[in-house]
């Protein structure tokens, strides 16, 4: 085959009009869809990066909450501090009940 195709810098190329512009077309979608999927990749890779540290911070919550290293809720003070008078009245009673058996 001696027909091979030698291109050089003085080579010209005839294109129509339409050629050109659908060559044109073609080259600026297929950026388009390039820098689009490149867009929805690093968004995929953001929601990731959120969702682990939201995963972290869920995991945290979950092992020292029940462990009191968190703090705990205004209500559960308050229900503490009622407990607390609950038991010294009841060990008040205890005494006093006991001076009434004592004195039978």
């Amino acid at each position: 085959m001696s027909d091979d195709i030698k291109i050089k810098e003085s080579s010209k190329i005839q294109l129509d009009m339409k050629s050109l512009i659908s060559i044109v077309v073609g080259i600026l979608s297929i950026a388009g869809v390039w820098f689009t999927l490149n867009a929805q990749v690093a968004q995929l890779q953001l929601d990731v990066i959120r969702m682990r540290d939201a995963v972290d911070m869920n995991n945290e919550f979950r092992v020292k909450w029940p462990r009191g290293e968190l703090g705990a809720l205004p209500d559960d003070a308050k229900q503490d501090l009622r407990i607390e008078y609950l038991q010294t009245d009841l060990e008040e009673l205890k005494a006093e009940l006991k001076k009434m058996k004592e004195g039978e």
